[in-house]
Parts: structure tokens; C-alpha cells; sequence
């Protein structure tokens, strides 16, 4: 990829301003640690006043600029450079350096300095060392969009999840206050739907916080000798009760515990949200098939399940942000769509691996793998 980066010389000797264009005319920037070639357009001024003049009417991205002009001197024209182009990089151009005049070209916004007489090569150099700048002052700005964008989108899906079940429950109460649910069946009922949406508000609440601890880094990581067969049935016996009341099976062999050296509390967010989905979008008298092996390089942890399945389409955003799986057979199913978001991003942290096989109508299979040698 080239760039085209548009500079204009100041100066009001012309055998300076055209020996700045040859150096420049034909040089090219290359930046391979930013995949990044730049080729440069130059504009000549031969006054304080005519640069100020082409600054007004266009967008130059350096400055070059003698600091000893006529009438309108260096100084001067930086600061009227700055107020029409902030983002503008200003290198002084000087045989009269000094510490006061370094003090307040800086003190105006200048970028480097550039000591006459200079050769082609050091010219290149303080060009070059600007112009990366530059490219880092873009991506920084873009990479902020981003993030400003992001954050809008994800409180917008945050504010949707959350007003759904906020606006059932404000209704639920409404018609107890009005009294109108007489008989206690009703009643009863209601308090059910309104405890199971507290429920996922709260889980949406937890999962949002561990993705958003995990991602900032200030998620305090315990990390010791931890068995994956117990962690395993523990997630196991969590869901029991909710497999048992569909007819599910699971299937663990508990003769191998395979011991790793991890955070527990992140390996049980691991766990207990591939084996709770297991079950959850199982079909009823389903099985749950859990694996663990282990091999020179890896750990490697299978969750299979005979459920809904998934298309390649639903696979392909498995494990977005706020990614929930709606059709006819998921509907009904509660959740927060952090979940596998969350758990790709502890596995990475591992410098594991997470993929999903999945066939429609038939059952998905997820498979974690963790190295043994982490550095």
C-alpha cells in the first residue's frame, strides 16, 4: 500500500526550496513494520505570507519552514500553521539555532528541527521520522473511532438485552399492584417469570463484567495446579438437575483427572459454560459426551452434545459479542450471548485454541485445546 504525503517548503531562498524538491520529488518511505510505503507531493512558498495563504486554501500534512523569513518570520507562521492545521507537523529549518528559539518553536507546536546546511540523506531522515509519525497519528485516531464506535454499539445491544426483561418484570408488578391476578396459581406463575428474569439480568450482568475484566487486563489471575476431571464434574453436577428433568445423559470417564496449571476460576467459566450449553441447547432425552486427552503438546477438552446443531452461517458468529442463535428451536432459550465470546478469550490467554463442528438437527461438538509448555 502507498500513501502520498504532502509537503510544503518555506523558504525564501529559492536554490533551498529546489534543492528540497529534488531530494524529496522522487523518495519513497518505505515502513514494513507498518505495511506501510510513502511517496511524497511538495509545494513551494517563498514567504511567511504566501505559506499561510497555500495553508488556508489546503491540506498539507509537513511543514517545512525557514525560521528566518522576511517581514513574516518562522515563528509567526507556525503559530498561524497550528491554528489552521493542529494536526500539521512543523519542522524548523535554521542556521540560527538556538536554545531560545528551540523553546519557543516548541512552546508554538513544532515538531523537529532540521540544522542548515543539511544533506539530502539527514533531510530524508528528519522526513521519514515525521512521516511515521504521522502514520502512528492516524492509526491512533482511527483505532480511537473505533473503540468511540464499539462502545456505542455495545451499550446499544446491552440496553436492548437488558429492556426486555426490565419491561416484563415492571409489568408483572403492575398488574399485582392493580390487583387484578387474584388466584394464587397466577400469582405464582408470575413470580417464576420474574425470578427467572432477574436470573439472566444478573448472569448478563456477571458475564459482562468477566469479559470486561478479562479484556482490561485487571482480572487477578490465581494460577496453580488445578484437575480438569474435577472441574468437569463439578460443571457436571451443576447442570444435573436441569439434564435430569429432560431426559439427558451424561457421559463423563472420571479415571483421568489431568492436572493443569491454570487460574480455576477461569477454567470453570470454561467448562461450566461449554457444559451448561451442552444441556441447555440439547434436545430433550439427549446426551452429553465429555472428553479429556492429553498429548506431548496439549490438552485437549471435548464437549459434545445430540442437540439443535448449528448452520455454517450461525458458526461462522459463534463467538461474537452479544451473539445469540435465534430460530424456531432457540427462541425460547434465556441467555446473554457473552458467553463463548468469554471463553474464547480466556483460552487465548492460554494461548489455547477453541473451535465448534456442528451439524444442523444433529448436535455440535466443541473442542478446547491448551499447550502444555507455556511460556
Amino acid at each position: 500500500m502507498t500513501e502520498v504525503t504532502r509537503i510544503l517548503v518555506t523558504d525564501d531562498e529559492e536554490g533551498m526550496r529546489l534543492g528540497v524538491e529534488r531530494a524529496l520529488r522522487k523518495y519513497v518511505s518505505s515502513f514494513h513494520d507498518l505495511d506501510c510505503n510513502v511517496s511524497y507531493e511538495l509545494d513551494l512558498a517563498s514567504s511567511g505570507e504566501e505559506a499561510v495563504e497555500k495553508l488556508t486554501a489546503g491540506k498539507y500534512d509537513i511543514l517545512l519552514l525557514d525560521y528566518k523569513l522576511p517581514e513574516m518570520n518562522g515563528i509567526e507562521v507556525l503559530g498561524e500553521a497550528k491554528n489552521l492545521h493542529p494536526d500539521l507537523l512543523v519542522v524548523m529549518m535554521t542556521a540560527y539555532a538556538s536554545l531560545d528559539i528551540a523553546v519557543s518553536a516548541t512552546k508554538k507546536g513544532a515538531f523537529d528541527f532540521l540544522a542548515k546546511p543539511f544533506t539530502p540523506q539527514e533531510l530524508r531522515a528528519t522526513i521519514r521520522y515525521a512521516t511515521k509519525n504521522l502514520i502512528l497519528q492516524r492509526q491512533a485516531r482511527k483505532l480511537a473511532e473505533e473503540k468511540r464506535r464499539v462502545r456505542f454499539e455495545f451499550i446499544s445491544v446491552l440496553s436492548h438485552e437488558l429492556k426486555a426483561p426490565i419491561g416484563a418484570v415492571e409489568g408483572y408488578l403492575e398488574l399485582f399492584r392493580s390487583g387484578s391476578i387474584k388466584d394464587a396459581e397466577t400469582q405464582e406463575r408470575i413470580i417464576e417469570r420474574s425470578l427467572a428474569r432477574l436470573t439472566g439480568m444478573r448472569k448478563l450482568i456477571f458475564d459482562l463484567l468477566d469479559l470486561t475484566r478479562i479484556e482490561a487486563g485487571t482480572k487477578t489471575r490465581n494460577l496453580e495446579e488445578v484437575s480438569l476431571g474435577e472441574l468437569v464434574e463439578n460443571a457436571l453436577e451443576l447442570v444435573e438437575v436441569s439434564a435430569r428433568d429432560r431426559g439427558i445423559s451424561l457421559h463423563f470417564s472420571k479415571e483421568e483427572k489431568f492436572r493443569f496449571v491454570g487460574d480455576r476460576s477461569e477454567l470453570e467459566i470454561v467448562i461450566n459454560n461449554l457444559v451448561s450449553n451442552a444441556v441447555k441447547y440439547n434436545r430433550d432425552n439427549g446426551e452429553v459426551f465429555v472428553r479429556i486427552s492429553k498429548d506431548a503438546k496439549r490438552y485437549q477438552i471435548e464437549v459434545e452434545d445430540t442437540g439443535i446443531g448449528m448452520s455454517e452461517k450461525e458458526l461462522g458468529k459463534l463467538f461474537g459479542e452479544f451473539v445469540r442463535m435465534k430460530n424456531d428451536k432457540t427462541r425460547h432459550i434465556e441467555g446473554s450471548g457473552l458467553g463463548l465470546s468469554t471463553v474464547k478469550k480466556i483460552v487465548q490467554l492460554y494461548n489455547g485454541d477453541i473451535r465448534a463442528i456442528s451439524e444442523w438437527d444433529k448436535g455440535t461438538t466443541f473442542t478446547v485445546e491448551l499447550p502444555t509448555d507455556r511460556a
